[in-house]
Formats: C-alpha cells, sequence, structure tokens
C-alpha cells in the first residue's frame, strides 16, 4: 500500500511521536508512507525509511489551540493557511494513497479543520477511492459543547471508513473520555498502546530519581519543583530532563546552584535510565505512560492540567487505580510536596507486567491492511455457516432425543464503563432473553457503569479480579491471580476486589461471584475465596471447589493470539458440536468482550444465540438463581490480618 498520514503537533512533540512511529511501522512492513507534518520539526523524532513534507510549521502560545501562530510567533494569516492546504491537497494528488489517515481530526484540530477536510474530500474524490481513516489515542478531550461533538460524529459518520484508537481498553475505554455516538462507536478499532522502544533489561539495582516533563515549555512547573526538590534532598539521586523546547534562559535558571549533571536535556537513552531508575517523576503524556508501563518504574504522576486540559489526569488516575504510581495534582505541586510523595514510594508495589497491550505499531498496520483487503466502510458479516451449524444442530438434536437438554449462560469480561458498546451487548442480550454475567474490573470501575446497570433488567455483575494486572513472569501465560505471588497478596487483592465492587456497584446487580482475569486462578487461592466472602467461582472448566458454585465459559469466540478478530466460524461451531456430543450436561457458556469486539464478533455471536435458541435442547440458565439465594448476602467479614494486609496493599 501507499500510506499518508497527516499530523500537526502544537504543544508536545507527543501527536508527532505516535505518528512517526505508525509510519514506521508501515514502511517496515513494505508499505510507502508519506508523513505530512504541520507542527515546529522536533528533532528527536524519527523519520528513517519514510518519505515526508513538512508543511509551514505552526504552533500556539501556552494552552491557547484556537490562535495559530507561525515560527516566529506571529498570527497566522490567511495565506499561510491557504498554502499548507494546497501543499496538503497537492501531497496526495502526488503520491496517490491506498489509505488517508488523519491524526487527531475530526475530534481535535478544529482550529484546522479547512485543510483537514480539504485533504479528506480531495481522498473521497479520488477513484479508486482511498481508505479514510483517523487516528487518536487513547483519551481524547471533549468540548464542552455537545454541537461540537455532534460536528465530530457527523464527520465520521460522512467522511471515515474507521476510528483507529491507540489505546487498550482494558486500561482507558474511549467513551471514559468522549461520549461516542452508536455510529462512532461501530467504527472504533482499538490497536493497543503504540510503542517502538525497546524494553532495558532489567537493572541488577534501581536507585535514583529521574525527572521528565515532556518536550515542550508545558512542563516548566514541573521542572521548577524538581530542581528545588533536589536541592532539597540532593541525597536522593537525581537525573532532571528538560525538553529540546525548553529556552535556555530558562533552563539556566532552573538549573542554578545544582550540581553538574542534574539538569540536562532529554536524551535518547531515556527509557533505560528509566528502567534503571528507583522512581520516576513526570508529567503523564501518552508516550510517558507508555515508557512507564513498559519499564514497570514505580512513578509519582504531576499530570498537565493548564488550560482545562483533563487528558493526562485521566491516565494518571487509571495507572494509580492499577498501583502503578502515585498522582500529585499539578495545583498542590511544590518541591516540598514533591520530596514527600517520593518519600512516600515504599508503599507503591513492585508492580509486574500490567497486562496492557502495547503492540499499537504493528496491530495498526495489520488493521488497516484487513480494512484495504475488503472491509472498507461495509462492516465484515460473519454468520456461521450452514454446514457448522448443521453439525450444531445435530448434536442437539441428540442430546433432545435422550430427553436431556444443555444449559446456556452468558458471560461478558472487562466491563469497567457504561456506552454504546455496553449499551450493545446489553440490548443484545434482553434481546434474545438471556440473562447476563457482567466481569467488572473493580479498580477500573467509572460513574458510567453503576448508572448505566441501574437501568438494566436481567444484568448481573461479578468480580474481575481486582485491576486485572499480569503478574506472571515473563514466558508465562497471562495472571493476574496466579501462583506467582505470595499468597497473603492474593488473599488481599482477592478481598479488595469484592470491597471495592460493593462500594462502587448497585447492591441489587452485584454477585459475590469471582471472575478470575485470564480465567487463571492459583488453586490455594480458589480454596480461601469462601471464607472472603465469595460464593461463586466463574473460569475455565475446573475441579470443584467446597464452598463454591461454579459456572465456566466455554466458549470464546476472539482469536486472541492473531488478529484479535473473529476465530474461524466452522471450527468454532464444530468444536462447540463435539464438546456437546461429549458433555450434554457441562453448561454452555459463551464467553464475550464487548468492548473488543468488531463487526464480525458482534454478527456471529448474534447470529450463534438466535440458532441456539430455535432448538428445544438448549435451556437459559438463570445465573442468580444458579450461584442461590446466599450468593446475595453481603458474606463473612476479612479477618482482621486480611484487613490489615489490605490496608497495606491497597
Amino acid at each position: 500500500m501507499r500510506v499518508l498520514i497527516a499530523v500537526t503537533h502544537l504543544l508536545g512533540a507527543g501527536h508527532l511521536t505516535r505518528a512517526a512511529a505508525i509510519a514506521r511501522a508501515f514502511a517496515a512492513a513494505g508499505h510507502e508512507t508519506m508523513l505530512v507534518s504541520g507542527g515546529v520539526p522536533a528533532p528527536m523524532v524519527r523519520h528513517d525509511g519514510l518519505r515526508r513534507v513538512q508543511l509551514p510549521p505552526l504552533r500556539i502560545a501556552g494552552t491557547d489551540f484556537s490562535t495559530l501562530l507561525d515560527p516566529d510567533g506571529s498570527p497566522a494569516g490567511p495565506a499561510l493557511l491557504e498554502r499548507r492546504r494546497a501543499l496538503m491537497v497537492d501531497t496526495l494528488a502526488a503520491f496517490e494513497p491506498d489509505a488517508v489517515i488523519t491524526e487527531l481530526f475530526p475530534f481535535g484540530r478544529r482550529a484546522l479543520a479547512a485543510e483537514f477536510l480539504a485533504l479528506v474530500d480531495a481522498a473521497r474524490a479520488r477513484r479508486p477511492r482511498p481508505l479514510v481513516l483517523a487516528s487518536v489515542r487513547d483519551v481524547l478531550v471533549a468540548s464542552t459543547k455537545p454541537e461540537r461533538i455532534a460536528q465530530a460524529h457527523a464527520r465520521v459518520a460522512d467522511l471515515y471508513d474507521a476510528v483507529l484508537v491507540h489505546g487498550d481498553p482494558a486500561l482507558i475505554p474511549l467513551e471514559a473520555s468522549w461520549p461516542l455516538d452508536a455510529v462512532t462507536a461501530a467504527k472504533v478499532r482499538y490497536t493497543g498502546y503504540v510503542d517502538e522502544g525497546t524494553v532495558p533489561a532489567p537493572a541488577s539495582r534501581r536507585s535514583g530519581v529521574v525527572v521528565a516533563a515532556g518536550s515542550g515549555p508545558a512542563g516548566l512547573v514541573l521542572l521548577r519543583a524538581a530542581a528545588g526538590a533536589a536541592r532539597l534532598r540532593p541525597d536522593l539521586g537525581w537525573r532532571i530532563l528538560a525538553g529540546h523546547g525548553v529556552p535556555e534562559a530558562e533552563m539556566s535558571e532552573i538549573g542554578h546552584g545544582l550540581a553538574p549533571g542534574i539538569l540536562s536535556r532529554a536524551q535518547p537513552d531515556y527509557r533505560a535510565l528509566l528502567a534503571g531508575a528507583a522512581l520516576s517523576v513526570s508529567q503523564c503524556g501518552y508516550n510517558t505512560a507508555v515508557d512507564l508501563l513498559a519499564t514497570g518504574t514505580p512513578a509519582v504522576l504531576v499530570p498537565f492540567e493548564a488550560g482545562g486540559e483533563t487528558e493526562q489526569r485521566l491516565r494518571a488516575e487509571r495507572l494509580a487505580a492499577r498501583r502503578l504510581a502515585r498522582v500529585l495534582p499539578e495545583s498542590e505541586l511544590t518541591p516540598g510536596t514533591l520530596v514527600e510523595a517520593i518519600a512516600s514510594r515504599g508503599v507503591l508495589p513492585a508492580p509486574g507486567d500490567p497486562g496492557i497491550d502495547r503492540d499499537g505499531a504493528a496491530r495498526t498496520v495489520a488493521l488497516v491492511e484487513s480494512l484495504r483487503g475488503g472491509e472498507r466502510s461495509r462492516p465484515v458479516r460473519a454468520k456461521p455457516a450452514e454446514p457448522a451449524l448443521d453439525a450444531l444442530r445435530r448434536a442437539l438434536d441428540a442430546v433432545a432425543a435422550r430427553g436431556l437438554r444443555v444449559p446456556l449462560f452468558w458471560r461478558d469480561d472487562d466491563a469497567v464503563a457504561g456506552g454504546p458498546d455496553l449499551d450493545r451487548l446489553i440490548g443484545l442480550a434482553e434481546h434474545h432473553g438471556v440473562p447476563l454475567l457482567l466481569a467488572a474490573i473493580p479498580a477500573g470501575i467509572d460513574a458510567s457503569l453503576p448508572r448505566r446497570l441501574e437501568a438494566a433488567a436481567g444484568v448481573s455483575v461479578a468480580v474481575h479480579g481486582l485491576a486485572h494486572q499480569n503478574h506472571a513472569p515473563p514466558g508465562e501465560k497471562r495472571a493476574e491471580f496466579g501462583a506467582h505471588r505470595p499468597h497473603d497478596t492474593l488473599v488481599a487483592d482477592a478481598a479488595a476486589g469484592l470491597r471495592i465492587a460493593r462500594q462502587r456497584l448497585p447492591e441489587g446487580s452485584l454477585l459475590p461471584v469471582f471472575v478470575p482475569p485470564w480465567n487463571r486462578v492459583a488453586p490455594e487461592l480458589a480454596a480461601a475465596l469462601p471464607d472472603l466472602g465469595y460464593r461463586g467461582l466463574s473460569a475455565v472448566p475446573g475441579p470443584s471447589i467446597p464452598g463454591l458454585r461454579r459456572l465456566d465459559a466455554t466458549l470464546d469466540p476472539i482469536g486472541w493470539r492473531g488478529s484479535r478478530s473473529l476465530r474461524d466460524p466452522e471450527a468454532l461451531l464444530r468444536g462447540l458440536a463435539a464438546d456437546i456430543a461429549g458433555a450434554p450436561e457441562r453448561p454452555l457458556g459463551l464467553l464475550t468482550h464487548h468492548r473488543v469486539h468488531d463487526e464480525a464478533v458482534w454478527d456471529f455471536v448474534g447470529a450463534l444465540v438466535a440458532n441456539l435458541l430455535r432448538h428445544p435442547a438448549i435451556q437459559v440458565m438463570d445465573v442468580r438463581a444458579h450461584f442461590g439465594a446466599s450468593a446475595m448476602d453481603k458474606g463473612p467479614a476479612a479477618s482482621k490480618s486480611q484487613v490489615s494486609q489490605i490496608a497495606r496493599t491497597g
């Protein structure tokens, strides 16, 4: 393919860094790639392997995104904007791309709407028409004006084939920051976080504090506070890195009185420095968060919030909810409060792999290749094939002939927030009359989830671990509650998950049923669950456990190790038929993940449920009745030692 990516960064260089990383991934996969950049050139951003066009650059002062400035600081006039628009359209005509990707637009960059729309209109007028895709980070900043949000949705509906979200909904679903409508939600494709950096070998001993404050002047407040903290506590071992956009005069003033080597410009080996540090202090931009996820370095986060910015605060709070960081609000930042936050770092556990997808660059390439190969603006339809359906019907006919019925239940994992995808899931279950067991991640529950559940009849909520964080050693299968950590820690986290779920969810919807992330649970913890107040366990089929009622998932339609879309429907149905023939008394547990479904998965699930319910051998289970009336009570309280452990870790 030929892929054109258009990006204009105005504040820091994060947008350009991510767009360039994606462009390099396309180039590495053999696609000819053109990067059209409209911001001030950033020396730390790599462009190797790319064709590149630099538009007359623009920037802003402070956080005033509505006033565009030329490099000299003068307001950008109509002539400059027209030159940019013409160069962008001319580049499209000369390059003849198969896919056009606009970074952030139409969800942002409203001041540059004219040039982005000119590019998109020119692309759509070409024959054959290239794909038109939006590329956005994990968190957006929604306007307070509903008409602007509606305008963005209308542009997505009319002009775009898909919206590539470079994040993982397990950490932050897009609807946590942007109110998606149904049409836009159907076009969202999560890629995972874009991370091209290498993962340095773990340091034999971590030491010192590394401070990074982004690429531009937006980090001056943090730089000044860090320099002051270094003067108060020089013994902590400081490295303070300032972006190349910080003026020399500011650098000189900030570094006054500091020992040589403490303050320097940002450098390419930042991730290696981070991997060897005992603690990171930083804002919480996209690339910074990815660096922290990759190195597992405990962090104090001071999210940038000037001008009403909310992006970094939301991201920081989600990392803090997983106990990967501590948040120090910018409004409370002083040298003294920073020293206090650093001194309290001992309460931060050494994190394992947080289980957040960071393969976003490669998956972006795969998604666009797939879209180019046939999906385009029309979703893939993947209803079950008739031969495989015939095999399933024959298996059910044999069960009915024996006077038996196959119990059916539906579990959906990873719920954290309300939104169009959850609405679609609940609507589908209600349409078919199938009660839903929704596994919610306690540490990630957004206020929109309980609000949605209050109006959802037939939905019961289970406890999906604590934070959906991977603690397995490298090379082993992911697990949050596997036998890789001390038993007391597992018990404390399981107890905390139930406690948090009770605090955040409507009392009538919650069942004390434990659903371990990745369906893996240490046998010793499973045996301890009844003492913590749990009355049920739902994972994959396993042995019975005294004091727990089990109800396990048996059919997951998603190909997690490949496309993350629908597995081969023929193989799925033939496998299901064989399972039913071999163990008709075992409940058929449909497992879905509404936050990552594409249209192929939605279509398959809807068609499968409809086909199953047409057969008299299928009996829909009432999950609340299965777990029994006792499952509705509060259960026994945790012991004093467990409460003490929870207080230390939670």
